[in-house]
Order: C-alpha cells, then sequence, then structure tokens
C-alpha cells in the first residue's frame, strides 16, 4: 500500500464509529506533515532564491534565471494558499467537525480523505459541484 507522507493507510477495526479519536489523529498527523513538508520547501525556495540571486551577463540566462524564478514562486503562491487550506482542515479536526460533507452531511470516506486530506466534499457532491463549474464556465 502507498504511504501518504510517511503514514501507512488507516486500518479500521470491524464495526469501528466513523472519525473517532483514533481516525481524527491519524488524519490530524497526515496534515501535520504535509504542513511541515510545504513549511520546509517555502524555506528551501527562499534560500535557493537569495544564494542564486546573481547578475549573469547574458540577457537570455538573465531571462531563463527570471522565468525559473516566477515559475518557483507561482508554486509556492499555491502551497501558501494550500496551508491555509491544511490550517482550515486541522481546525475542522480540532472540532469533531472533520469527514464530513459540507454540501450533504454525509461521511466522505477515509479512502477519499487519505486521497485528498482537504476534502470539504464526499464525492458526489463534489462531481454534482464540478459538473456545475463546466455548465457556467462554458
Amino acid at each position: 500500500m502507498a504511504q501518504l507522507h510517511g503514514f501507512a493507510p488507516y486500518q479500521p477495526k470491524p464495526n469501528e464509529e466513523y472519525m473517532n479519536e483514533s481516525q481524527r489523529e491519524h488524519f490530524r498527523k497526515i496534515l501535520l506533515a504535509w504542513r511541515q513538508e510545504l513549511m520546509e520547501e517555502a524555506d528551501r525556495t527562499m534560500h535557493h532564491l537569495q544564494d542564486e540571486q546573481v547578475n549573469l551577463p547574458d540577457p537570455a540566462d538573465r531571462a531563463t534565471q527570471e522565468e525559473e524564478f516566477a515559475l518557483e514562486l507561482r508554486t509556492r503562491d499555491r502551497e501558501r494558499k494550500l496551508l491555509k487550506k491544511i490550517e482550515k482542515t486541522l481546525d475542522l479536526v480540532d472540532k469533531d467537525d472533520y469527514g464530513y460533507c459540507e454540501a450533504c452531511g454525509i461521511e466522505i470516506g477515509i479512502r477519499r480523505l487519505e486521497a485528498r486530506p482537504t476534502a470539504e466534499m464526499c464525492i458526489d457532491c463534489k462531481e454534482l459541484a464540478e459538473i456545475k463549474e463546466k455548465q457556467l464556465a462554458g
């Protein structure tokens, strides 16, 4: 089985209650590890940008370097937004509201949450939302 951020998939016991303390702790650890990875990557990027900031004489080399920096900064911006989502999700875990669809209230499911720990909707509601989004955009 694949591991997510160094964690083995959760194996529920027979008749185990959904989103009990043990499951919430499992997801809390995954979210905290993911947050730590993103923060370390942001630190690496900051040091990389500071260390690599050289004034290259060739305009093509300079342009390439600037494009690489821009791409790295866009990636970090996306990760910054993901960090906010992770913080929001950790708050839900702490409030015992984690793992339930924000649209219909049913269980999102352990496997879906392991695939996407910040999921806010069950698969059915998410598919409906994506269909509506495509119809509005198209």
